[in-house]
């Protein structure tokens, strides 16, 4: 079976139609995805109980994400066919009872980092210290109070094997004084901003550890957009 590459995903992208709105909402996560789930996440279609676990929590226009987990034989790419349609499990929002390797139901903005704070306790609480927790959001979904709660109590808590990556395309309302690795910054967290096409950037800054302290990645974007 031929390895995936990065340039078959836009292939499988393209086998996805209906939601054309938010094309551009998924293209800005394509690289981000990818570089974790082809060089970083400790996680494949058996779902290992000590497996690292991925949160969507930008769930508008799913389309990148199928196509990641279809190249890593979480899902067949024949269901592209019927996405978004009846009875297919592959909706405009990730579901995770319907899709294999989903493991949040997204779409509802600023649930995605609450839901990761209360996994890292209970992983840690289970004696489970090896799994990392990532979770995906975009900047506007910073706009959401709940989100914010979750910043202030995650580092208080210790919480050093929670990750969070922002897709940062300039579509926040409010944006954050010093920008958003500032808002992260003052609660205690770790921070580092990337250029989203650099793969290897990327990887590098997904690799590192601060014990004790959770870390934000910044995925800068070029192309702008208003779908969070």
């Amino acid at each position: 079976m031929t390895e995936p590459r990065f340039e078959d995903l836009h292939g499988l992208m393209a086998a996805m139609t209906g939601d054309e709105k938010h094309t551009t909402a998924a293209t800005s996560t394509l690289d981000v995805l990818w570089v974790l789930y082809d060089r970083v996440l400790r996680v494949d279609p058996s779902m290992a109980e000590d497996r690292d676990r991925f949160y969507l929590s930008k769930g508008h226009g799913p389309m990148a994400y199928y196509a990641v987990l279809a190249a890593k034989g979480f899902i067949d790419p024949a269901e592209f066919e019927r996405f978004g349609a009846y009875p297919s499990p592959l909706g405009h929002h990730p579901d995770r009872v319907l899709v294999p390797g989903v493991e949040i139901s997204s779409g509802s903005l600023g649930h995605g980092l609450p839901l990761a704070v209360g996994t890292a306790l209970g992983l840690r609480a289970r004696g489970l210290t090896r799994p990392r927790i990532w979770v995906l959001l975009g900047d506007g979904e910073l706009d959401e109070g709940s989100n914010h709660e979750a910043i202030a109590y995650a580092a208080r808590a210790g919480l050093d094997r929670l990750n969070v990556v922002v897709i940062d395309n300039d579509s926040a309302s409010h944006g954050w004084p010093g920008g958003l690795e500032q808002r992260f910054a003052v609660e205690g967290w770790s921070t580092a901003r990337v250029d989203a096409g650099d793969h290897d950037g990327l990887e590098k800054a997904f690799a590192a550890h601060t014990p004790g302290r959770p870390a934000l990645v910044v995925a800068e974007v070029e192309e702008r957009s208003t779908s969070h």
